[in-house]
């Protein structure tokens, strides 16, 4: 045993003994001690050193450190790191500590036992992070000292500190090399906290481990893959995977199937919509170089048509070499798989990102891709002239008469035990009760009839019929949607020019598609039957070789028909490679849809456009028709108010004229023997009562019948006013093509007016008027005169003659001015309400184009916001479509491998 060792473990003092076990070391110690001493130059410190780590063994923990504590020489650092034991064992930590700390030395091991022994110290302590500083210091400096990184290692996982655990396996695993290490790595990877590190941090160590072990490095760099790949880190994860690939060299690259697949599944995450080119594009070049560096042969093919179909659409990106090898591998190599799968994937990621944007795709559109994914039935497109008869030949092979006899609509016929019809619009799918006969000229219909037909059940068939081909060029354009075509002739003319030009038209669009015919109305031929077959099939042949013609007629048992078309149509169309042709059939509408979608792009723009300058001309017009109402409103108010002023200044002045003249009349109440002491009195209650009376008789009843006027004028008025309103609100609604605006006017307002009246002129409130008990000079010397000469009979006629002569000629326009002011008194609020009733007849059309006003400008800028965004980032509308291209691209190429279709 070395001496460092005796000092790890604190048998030192077996050195005294000379290899003998038996000694005991207490009395060989005290014997070398009383032996040192008898020297002139005695050194005891070895001695106590020794004695020191006996008492320790023993648990004299007391007396060690006595022994230790007097030690000054060369053992002194040894001896306070035993100290510190020591008080660890005591249980006095914080002396321990500070003891520990206090030991100065060069020597690494020393330092390393004292640093184990503080992480020791620590986490008795519970003090996780000094523990875990002191334990990463250790390492750094002494990684190589016994178990020190396994002990860190155990540490950190311990408490989870994944980060601590993922930089000392990372660092080990470069510095030794070590696969012990790359195995816990990927372990921390599968357990899938590795991402918390950038992904740059592992680049260098998986350069090294591809060099050490390459299979491990395929696990581990997938491990790596799953964790980023989920992430925001995924970009830079596959940038740092380019930097490592392109460094290792080809003797180092393994069988990496995993790793192949994480690069086209990560390829196609960059391209599926998400990112812009801006984003992606210049890293793509190098994700697909190092693809092909190591894709294995399960997946090259699909490397190869992702290298060709980014070559097509973004030359001189890629390194020439590696699209000479993609080409290479593309003619070598035999597809996998029959691409149905990524078709039908790439056809729902371009419309769910038509659908996140609010792009409108069509209802026919997306009918047809969703049929050609229906692969309960196979799809056979029937065709034929109008003098074929295919649409009764259908009709009597399904057993309903479903088609009109000249049937003008694209119609797909399937089975379902809920039989129904839907007719397929641009933008709706219509349950309807019929197939129309007559066209749209608006666009090509279009209708999904589901029957509950023996027929289509029992041999798994969906009828497609098309429209005549004399006038239409539709069967052309539902080629792809078909998995068959069944040629309808007409046994009286079979295959006339027109009919051969159609099939070759269809032989050049589709070379691969089954082609069959079925020689109808055979019943008009019946005595040349087995001429006519010899004769159209000879003429047949000469164009496809291999056709097969069925001879029919809708007037034979029906059964029997079917039952024999059925075996015929076993026999003559190929269903094994119907995935193929469907994957062929499935891409070319996806081209059609995104074609379709980039034109969408233009129209939005320009609906964006029309829609701005067309509510700025509507914002111009309702704000005119809300200047003009505003016009009206105010012109109506002056009117209506001098109206009502007209009244009641004529009524003031009838009043004014009446009243002084019915005052007057009250003199022929006088009489010669009246009581002139009391006459004043009497007169006074006379002159009240026929005020009184004039007013209730005569002049509410007449100012009853100017109001009535007046309210029939303003409601001629409002009339007319919503006439005018009306024709306006007509010209909006025609404009914008439906009723949006209401513009009715408040006529509450006139019946509150006409309760009004009647609630004004019904009776007055009215108080007896001093009209003759004044003080004026006049009235009092009357009074006074009746009062005291009343009694004496000879002047009364004098007394007459005087009260006659004042009541006739007395002035009463201050007391008619009075009573005709307490008389209007409670008409003056309904005159000053006469202006805010008018506004609130105006209210509702003038709220209704006033909000219709907000909204065009909130549309206005909702859309000029849109307009811009579009124009000044048109790469988010059309970067998408350009990735959803470039993975068509590549679907095309891997489809051509099994179909000759040119794309």
């Amino acid at each position: 045993m070395t001496t460092e060792k005796q000092l790890i473990d604190k048998l030192y003092y077996e050195t005294f003994l000379d290899g003998n076990p038996n000694l005991a070391p207490i009395q060989v110690l005290g014997e070398a001690y009383m032996e040192e001493q008898k020297k002139d130059l005695p050194d005891l410190s070895g001695i106590r050193f020794a004695q020191g780590e006996v008492y320790f063994h023993n648990k004299d923990y007391e007396a060690a450190i006595f022994k230790w504590d007097n030690i000054q020489n060369e053992w002194q650092p040894w001896a306070k790191k035993n100290m510190a034991d020591a008080y660890f064992e005591l249980g006095h930590l914080s002396t321990a500590e500070e003891t520990y700390k206090s030991i100065e030395t060069e020597d690494r091991t020393l330092q390393t036992e004292v640093a184990l022994q503080l992480f020791s110290l620590y986490i008795r302590q519970k003090d996780t992070a000094a523990a875990s500083q002191v334990i990463k210091e250790t390492v750094a400096g002494n990684p190589d000292y016994e178990n020190v990184t396994a002990l860190a290692r155990s540490f950190f996982e311990e408490h989870q500190d994944w980060a601590s655990a993922i930089e000392l396996a990372w660092d080990e695993a470069i510095r030794l090399e070590s696969v012990k290490w790359y195995e816990a790595l990927t372990g921390y990877a599968v357990k899938g906290v590795t991402q918390i590190k950038e992904p740059a941090f592992f680049e260098e160590g998986l350069f090294v481990l591809a060099k050490v072990d390459s299979e491990l490095f395929e696990k581990l760099a997938a491990a790596l893959w799953n964790n980023f790949k989920k992430s925001e880190a995924h970009l830079e994860w596959v940038m740092v995977m380019d930097r490592v690939i392109v460094r290792i060299s080809p003797e180092n690259i393994g069988n990496w199937n995993t790793l192949s697949g994480l690069y086209e599944e990560s390829y196609l995450r960059l391209i599926n919509g998400t990112y812009l080119i801006s984003e992606v594009g210049e890293m793509i070049p190098s994700l697909l170089s190092n693809w092909m560096k190591i894709c294995v042969s399960s997946h090259a093919l699909a490397a190869a048509a992702a290298v060709i179909s980014w070559n097509e659409m973004f030359p001189r990106t890629l390194n020439v070499a590696t699209v000479y090898e993609a080409e290479n591998k593309l003619l070598e190599l035999e597809k996998q798989t029959d691409g149905y799968e990524e078709a039908v994937r790439l056809s729902n990621e371009v419309l769910h990102w038509a659908a996140k944007n609010e792009l409108h795709v069509t209802k026919s559109l997306t009918w047809i891709m969703n049929s050609i994914k229906n692969q309960e039935s196979y799809k056979l497109l029937v065709v034929g002239t109008d003098e074929s008869g295919k649409s009764t030949c259908i009709n009597s092979m399904v057993g309903y008469p479903i088609l009109p006899e000249d049937n003008k609509a694209l119609v797909l016929l399937d089975y379902d035990e809920n039989p129904g019809i839907r007719e397929i619009a641009d933008s709706e799918i219509i349950e309807v009760e019929r197939i129309e006969e007559q066209p749209s000229f608006r666009y090509q219909r279009s209708y999904h009839a589901k029957l509950d037909s023996s027929f289509l059940k029992k041999h798994r068939i969906s009828l497609m019929d098309t429209p005549s081909i004399n006038d239409s060029n539709e069967v052309l354009s539902c080629l792809h949607a078909a998995d068959g075509v069944l040629f309808v002739l007409n046994a009286n003319n079979p295959f006339t020019e027109k009919e051969q030009q159609v099939l070759q038209q269809i032989r050049e669009k589709m070379p691969n598609i089954d082609v069959h015919f079925l020689l109808n109305k055979m019943d008009a031929v019946y005595d040349e039957r087995d001429q006519t077959i010899v004769e159209t099939k000879t003429k047949v042949k000469k164009n496809i070789p291999n056709a097969g013609v069925f001879a029919f007629s809708p007037h034979y048992e029906e059964n029997s028909q079917g039952s024999d078309f059925g075996k015929f149509f076993a026999a003559h169309y190929m269903q094994k490679n119907i995935i193929i042709r469907r994957t062929t059939n499935l891409l070319y509408f996806i081209r059609r849809l995104i074609v379709y979608l980039l034109n969408k792009r233009i129209e939005k723009e320009n609906s964006l456009v029309d829609s701005i300058k067309w509510n700025e001309e509507m914002l111009s017009k309702l704000n005119g028709a809300i200047h003009q109402i505003g016009d009206t409103e105010s012109e109506k108010v002056q009117v209506m108010s001098r109206g009502y002023q007209s009244i009641k200044e004529n009524m003031k002045a009838e009043l004014l004229q009446k009243i002084p003249q019915i005052l007057r009349g009250c003199s022929e109440y006088i009489k010669e023997d009246s009581d002139f002491g009391h006459l004043h009195l009497e007169l006074n209650e006379e002159m009240n009562k026929r005020v009184e009376k004039y007013l209730t008789e005569t002049a509410l009843p007449e100012y009853y019948n100017y109001i009535q006027n007046w309210i029939g004028d303003c409601t001629a008025e409002f009339n007319d006013v919503q006439f005018s309103i009306n024709e306006m609100c007509d010209s909006f609604n025609s404009l914008y093509d439906e009723e949006k605006l209401q513009l009715d006017c408040d006529f509450k307002v006139l019946d509150d007016w006409r309760r009004d009246a009647d609630r004004l002129t019904t009776a007055i409130h009215w108080e007896k008027m001093n009209i003759l008990l004044r003080f004026t000079p006049s009235q009092f010397l009357l009074k006074s005169a009746g009062k005291l000469l009343g009694s004496i009979s000879q002047n009364k006629s004098m007394l007459y003659n005087k009260y006659k002569q004042y009541v006739e000629t007395e002035d009463y326009h201050e007391v008619a001015v009075l009573i005709v002011n307490k008389f209007l008194q409670p008409f003056e609020l309904f005159e000053k309400s006469i202006e805010r009733d008018i506004k609130m007849f105006f209210r509702n059309p003038l709220a209704i184009l006033n909000q219709t006003v907000e909204e065009s400008r909130l549309e206005i800028a909702s859309n000029k916001d849109e307009l811009s965004k579009m124009r000044e980032n048109p790469e988010y509308y059309q970067d998408p479509l350009t990735f959803f291209e470039l993975k068509l691209r590549q679907n095309e190429w891997l489809d051509q491998k099994d179909s000759k279709i040119p794309v």
